[in-house]
């Protein structure tokens, strides 16, 4: 009989460190080819997912063999994390819409799903934007998540407002998960748009479209948080990463705007704003939280990372 007061205490205690890690926090990590040294440059304790961006394959739809993946996948998986291949991205090779036509569509498929066997990936990541949202889109979607679930392997997506209606409902609903990329409202392709670039307000209303309008659950929802900036004005520089902004600009990590010397203004989410976004996805039951991008942190007391989790 003295046992069970122990084994309730343990269930108890087990419910609460379940809830309390419930939302799990996704960082892509953007590489070119370094991957062994960058992900030795990653607290792994502080990530539960790690998107690789980007693999692409050549215009044939063959991924190149390389057994650093092995490590890497293997690394993450030491630290009970998921790790994913995220194909295409926001600057794909121009070749990439032809791999998504009905001719190259099942050669590129059948490599990507073997190439995430092979390498031990949890699934891919399709970050497939704009104009790549052709007529081919829909069908690439279907026959990939039919080989991945085949192999036991999770699909995702990285999706914006933006493109939301070149996508249908029964498409959206076969990722397992989407990272919701609410940034980039405006930036340096429009000058005369000023302003933050990823306000709080982006951050609700993305969800909200996704959640109630697209009907998507809560749980397959990963609130997009950018670590970057972008300038507008008189010396503000186009873009500038977040460990950047707050070593050039004291006491920057506590603002989501700094002014720069010749008068310019440099947009970007500070702390009180990052916490603010990670509060309202617990609130709503959201899955989770996605970075963009890991690398471009600060690693001291100033860490968006940090605030994420405190």
């Amino acid at each position: 009989m003295k046992r069970i007061p122990i084994l309730v205490f343990a269930l108890f205690a087990f419910i609460h460190v379940t809830s309390a890690q419930s939302l799990r926090v996704l960082g892509y990590l953007f590489s070119h080819n370094n991957w062994n040294n960058d992900i030795d440059s990653i607290d792994l304790t502080k990530y539960t997912d790690i998107n690789l961006a980007f693999i692409n394959p050549d215009a044939t739809g063959k991924f190149t063999p390389d057994e650093n993946f092995l490590r890497v996948t293997e690394k993450v998986h030491q630290h009970h994390a998921r790790v994913f291949i995220s194909i295409a991205g926001g600057n794909p090779p121009a070749y990439f819409t032809s791999l998504l036509a009905y001719d190259k569509r099942a050669y590129f498929i059948a490599g990507l799903t073997t190439f995430a066997v092979q390498y031990n990936f949890d699934g891919v990541d399709v970050d497939i934007e704009n104009d790549l949202i052709d007529g081919n889109y829909a069908a690439f979607v279907r026959e990939l998540s039919i080989a991945l679930t085949a192999k036991g392997k999770l699909m995702t997506s990285a999706q914006a407002v933006w493109n939301g209606h070149k996508i249908g409902d029964s498409t959206l609903q076969r990722f397992d998960f989407i990272n919701i990329m609410s940034y980039d409202k405006t930036g340096p392709w429009t000058p005369s748009k000023p302003g933050q670039h990823s306000p709080y307000t982006m951050a609700t209303d993305d969800f909200n479209y996704f959640h109630k309008t697209r009907h998507i659950p809560a749980e397959k929802l990963f609130v997009g948080l950018p670590f970057y900036g972008y300038g507008f004005g008189k010396g503000a520089p186009e873009s500038m990463f977040y460990r950047d902004i707050v070593n050039t600009y004291p006491g920057a990590e506590n603002r989501d705007s700094v002014i720069v010397k010749e008068g310019g203004k440099i947009y970007y989410n500070g702390i009180p704003t990052i916490k603010k976004k990670v509060a309202f996805a617990k609130q709503h039951g959201a899955g989770g939280v996605m970075i963009w991008e890991i690398q471009q942190d600060s690693k001291d007391e100033r860490s968006l990372l940090k605030a994420i989790h405190e």
